[in-house]
């Protein structure tokens, strides 16, 4: 029987290296390997846990115990895994995609979070989505509408409105600042 561990902070490439080589060094070997989770195939001892969670604090990750805390890195997970890599947001809204991914109901899932995150679910997908913007706009791949298309914005007003009250700037401004950093770094 596998055994599922939760870990904090786990969001990228990165930390699941960081996780899989100290699982290794263990003796302890992973089937699973996703953001914030991984499935072992052994069995932990206690001394091995607390190995683990003591290795993973020095690369600045966190071994859960806690269920609210379990739960809330797995809504943060879904968020981040939804925004930042897939290929493609859902089609279906936000709140039904992350109860059937979960397993909960939405409202059960809004109010934990909300507790402990001090922030809504919505208002965390609005800033992860915000950053999402950020790279779009500094890689220069795409045009405004485009990037409105891609992230389910329904019009670039939108779009250029919720940028601007997240991060004060609208985003053609945003962009002029990436443009005029890299001429002033060029005339160095």
């Amino acid at each position: 029987m596998m055994k599922k561990l939760y870990i904090k902070y786990m969001v990228s490439l990165r930390c699941k290296l960081v996780v899989k080589e100290e699982l290794n060094k263990l003796g302890l070997h992973c089937a699973v390997l996703n953001l914030g989770v991984v499935e072992i195939l052994e069995d932990i001892t206690e001394s091995q846990c607390e190995q683990l969670k003591t290795n993973l604090m020095k690369s600045g990750l966190e071994l859960m115990s806690d269920k609210k805390s379990i739960l809330i890195e797995k809504i943060k997970n879904v968020v981040i895994e939804m925004i930042h890599y897939s290929n493609e947001l859902p089609k279906e809204n936000y709140s039904c995609y992350i109860s059937e991914k979960l397993g909960y109901d939405y409202t059960y899932l809004a109010n934990i979070f909300s507790e402990v995150k001090g922030i809504t679910i919505q208002q965390f997908i609005i800033n992860h989505k915000i950053e999402k913007i950020k790279e779009f706009l500094l890689y220069d791949e795409l045009t405004l509408s485009e990037i409105s298309f891609k992230m389910h914005y329904s019009s670039v007003a939108h779009l250029s409105n919720q940028f601007k009250k997240n991060t004060g700037l609208c985003p053609s401004y945003y962009k002029q600042m990436k443009n005029s950093r890299s001429k002033t770094l060029e005339s160095i």
